[in-house]
């Protein structure tokens, strides 16, 4: 069964499409709204085809004594609650609207990941064209179902996921009436170490429920990324930030914007690597394959009607005559002409 691809805004997704790649603003604005819009702004010279936000209401997502996580502890004010951070990273819904209108505008999608009921919804009013749901939610079937009831694409993140669960999860979207999703591999730790990337899961995935996968990915720098798209990621996810030095929780994990335009360039580069997957000579071989193949040549002066044996017989370049591979059609022919010392033999030269 083939796998389908998912229409996200004016682009196709999925097998045999180009990478759809989605650089994550994520909260690298630190709540400041300028800072996000120049975020939009360098994710449009990298040539993504995407920038996600992160949309929430902090005192909907988060209790007032909910702990940090390790990796924020080490990248922010460790007296400072998980609470008290999410409040300050928090966007009103005015400057969603600002930058959503900025996208728009920029001619790039604008995305987000809805974190609650009510930004779901104001999110369905600015008309994104899909949604992006954290691998903190796969297990939140109230709010899947409650997203998927929009009839919008739905990219879920597998983070921290055992295959039941993403199972699970796609039941919930399923039952709510939307079977367009794409799954993205992830491992939610910030940054992720390249050997817990284990990417042969997108194709576990992929075979498992025949849907697009992508990779979601928070390791550092672009290579484990690029070898996810080379196993057949259709999506790839990646957080852009202005400056890693930046405070808060994400930027350690980020590209700056000079390295995310290297990053679509590469991962283009790889996309035309991989080819149609027929084994055949690239046309820019033709010239290198006649140089460095050989032809049959005769290994001494031969007289018109001799009758070939295999020691009358040598293969030397270039490879435009009668390929080694064919001496068994060869022997045992008459010759219809004199050849000389090391001429090549033509197939117009036998009876």
């Amino acid at each position: 069964m083939a796998i389908e691809q998912i229409q996200i805004g004016d682009r196709l997704v999925g097998p045999q499409t180009p990478t759809f790649v989605i650089a994550e603003a994520g909260v690298n604005h630190n709540g400041n709204l300028d800072m996000a819009l120049q975020l939009v702004d360098a994710a449009v010279a990298a040539g993504a085809d995407a920038v996600k936000f992160q949309s929430f209401i902090a005192t909907e997502l988060v209790s007032a004594s909910a702990p940090k996580a390790k990796y924020q502890l080490e990248t922010t004010d460790p007296e400072e609650s998980q609470l008290e951070m999410i409040q300050r990273l928090e966007l009103s819904p005015a400057a969603h609207e600002t930058i959503s209108e900025h996208c728009q505008k920029s001619g790039i999608q604008f995305l987000s990941t809805p974190f609650d009921r009510i930004s779901a919804d104001r999110l369905q009013q600015l008309n994104v064209p899909a949604f992006k749901m954290s691998s903190g939610d796969l297990t939140d079937s109230p709010l899947l179902e409650h997203v998927a009831r929009f009839q919008k694409p739905m990219i879920l993140s597998t983070g921290m996921a055992y295959m039941s669960e993403v199972a699970d999860a796609l039941k919930a979207i399923r039952a709510a009436g939307n079977p367009r999703v794409i799954l993205l591999h992830c491992v939610s730790n910030y940054p992720a170490a390249a050997a817990d990337a284990n990417l042969r899961a997108l194709r576990s995935m992929m075979d498992e429920f025949q849907l697009p996968v992508g990779f979601s990915d928070h390791t550092e720098g672009p290579v484990v990324a690029l070898a996810a798209v080379a196993l057949g990621a259709c999506v790839i996810e990646k957080h852009l930030t202005l400056d890693r030095k930046l405070p808060g929780p994400d930027h350690q994990a980020s590209l700056e914007p000079n390295e995310f335009r290297s990053f679509v360039s590469d991962i283009r580069r790889v996309e035309s690597a991989l080819g149609n997957g027929v084994k055949e000579p690239a046309q820019s071989e033709s010239d290198t394959r006649n140089v460095a193949r050989r032809s049959l040549v005769a290994a001494a002066a031969l007289e018109e009607g001799t009758l070939l044996t295999a020691d009358m017989l040598n293969e030397k370049r270039p490879g435009t005559g009668i390929p080694p591979s064919a001496i068994g059609q060869v022997i045992g022919k008459k010759l219809r002409r004199r050849i000389e010392p090391n001429e090549m033999l033509s197939w117009s030269d036998l009876s």
